[in-house]
């Protein structure tokens, strides 16, 4: 399997997500790689990460040529990927990596795409988001479900697992740079034909979190009056 990071400014945090990958596939014998995508940090990420790297966990440090976006940090880093299966997660590990057990079988069933989701009844938040980012992002949710994906819950967990396949076909055609990409990439794997499967998962929220609840949720909402228009004017290229 290989990971893919996106990382800004994660120099304090990379660390601890690099040892409890690491950790993690030495309890279960995984092969893996890490790709860890610095987007322009400021603040010693890609050294960080470089350091982490171990014989049982190779670690990739992939430099953006600036602050390029998370959608571009995430198409950089899965593009680079090499292994059958492809994980996404976020640098602060949110979603602990051991879920990831939940989402592999998926694969096996003939799902392209398999997403971690923090709304299925099955969903553990431990604990949850604040109380002004729960409201922001339902309200995201509901004109997010009546633009793109109705069939989905969630869309914006950090925690998506692919086929290499399913990648090259997706995040080749992937353009969105911001934090709206999900919606693309998974509208672009439906367009292509591939099932994307939806898992409940644990989720912890982080204190320290990048998203700026009220700017971001603009941004977003912008992106994806784009990403709509886009998707209706492309057939499965």
């Amino acid at each position: 399997m290989s990971v893919v990071i996106p990382a800004y400014n994660e120099a304090r945090r990379i660390g601890r997500t690099l040892a409890a990958l690491r950790d993690y596939a030495d309890r279960t014998n995984a092969q893996w790689e890490v790709i860890v995508v610095d987007d322009g940090s400021r603040d010693g990420t890609a050294e960080a990460a470089a350091r982490c790297a171990t014989e049982t966990l190779p670690v990739q440090v992939l430099r953006n040529p600036g602050n390029c976006g998370k959608g571009y940090s995430v198409r950089r880093g899965m593009l680079a990927a090499g292994a059958p299966l492809v994980l996404m997660c976020d640098a602060d590990l949110s979603t602990p990596i051991e879920e990831v057990e939940k989402l592999q079988p998926w694969l096996a069933q003939g799902y392209g795409v398999v997403i971690g989701s923090r709304r299925l009844p099955d969903s553990v938040l431990d604990p949850p988001q604040p109380f002004l980012r729960r409201r922001l992002d339902a309200g995201f949710r509901f004109l997010r479900r009546r633009l793109l994906l109705p069939e989905l819950q969630d869309t914006q967990c950090g925690f998506k697992l692919f086929t290499r396949e399913a990648v090259h076909a997706v995040f080749s055609r992937q353009r969105s740079n911001g934090f709206a990409f999900d919606c693309e990439v998974l509208g672009l794997a439906g367009r292509l034909g591939y099932r994307v499967k939806e898992v409940a998962v644990r989720w912890c929220n982080d204190p320290d979190s990048r998203v700026r609840p009220v700017r971001d949720a603009c941004a977003m909402l912008l992106s994806l009056l784009v990403i709509r228009h886009r998707l209706r004017g492309r057939g499965a290229e």
